[in-house]
């Protein structure tokens, strides 16, 4: 490949990927990935280690430092996650260094076989639920664009996964009589998001000071923050244009909004 080529395939990756970015209204221009997005700049959590006990500080050390290695996706199975996950939870206002893995961690789970102990009657196992949806989501694909979700572009993707948000998915159709398509997005969803908001920089960019034992919370009226947390301080910021995260439409299937799953709240 002559040094040309190169670069007009570099500067096409480039234009790629500034386009996942989220845009500042007043310029027009990406907001370029930082190490710590959200509304609390100058907060990290893990520099509250100290007030842990061992075993807290351990556990959550371990999600930074250990990332789980894929055991359960074959890899062209964790290559089709990877795509799905960075739709449903982008992270292309994060560098490079402060990703948060969410495919590992839904992987490691599948893999030790961990349950949250209830299943609807409806629905396979997760293991198995997990391996028919990646099959359902690459129908669905062939049949709108006839190619696999992987070679589509970020709307092209957002395209299909919306049929399965909406509940009307128009392939698949044998994949989605062993499961009902509502509850497979429950279970996608509830997996990506615990998957992030567990993870320490999640913390960072909500604020969230980590666990509050044993040292506990002072202040609990008033909104004020407590001595080692910073105020919010938000700025401005448009969706990118390969997104329909600006678009908002009601939940599809049985009770809309208010089939959700009754899975144990909290993030670690």
């Amino acid at each position: 490949m002559n040094r040309q080529k190169r670069q007009q395939q570099a500067k096409a990756m480039h234009t790629k990927d500034r386009d996942l970015l989220p845009v500042d209204p007043r310029t027009g221009q990406p907001i370029e990935p930082m190490a710590q997005p959200g509304y609390y700049p100058g907060f990290h959590t893990l520099s509250q280690q100290a007030f842990w006990d061992e075993a807290t500080r351990s556990v959550v050390l371990d999600r930074v430092e250990h990332v789980p290695p894929i055991r359960f996706f074959s890899p062209e199975q964790a290559q089709l996650m990877q795509a799905i996950a960075d739709r449903v939870m982008p992270q292309a206002d994060r560098d490079e260094a402060h990703k948060i893995p969410v495919v590992n961690y839904i992987d490691e789970r599948l893999y030790i076989d961990r349950i949250d102990g209830y299943r609807f009657e409806d629905m396979p196992p997760d293991r198995e639920a997990h391996l028919l949806g990646l099959k359902g989501i690459e129908a669905i694909a062939e049949h709108l664009y006839s190619k696999s979700f992987t070679q589509l572009g970020p709307l092209e993707q957002d395209h299909v996964l919306l049929t399965l948000h909406d509940a009307n998915p128009p392939a698949g159709h044998e994949i989605w009589q062993q499961m009902p398509v509502h509850r497979y997005w429950l279970l996608l969803m509830q997996d990506m998001v615990e998957a992030y908001y567990a993870h320490p920089y999640a913390w960072d960019e909500v604020g969230f000071g980590g666990p509050a034992y044993p040292r506990g919370y002072m202040r609990l009226e008033g909104g004020k923050p407590e001595p080692w947390e910073v105020r919010e301080q938000r700025y401005e910021w448009a969706d990118p244009p390969t997104s329909l995260s600006g678009k908002s439409t009601p939940l599809g299937g049985p009770g809309g909004f208010q089939s959700q799953p009754p899975g144990q709240a909290g993030t670690h």
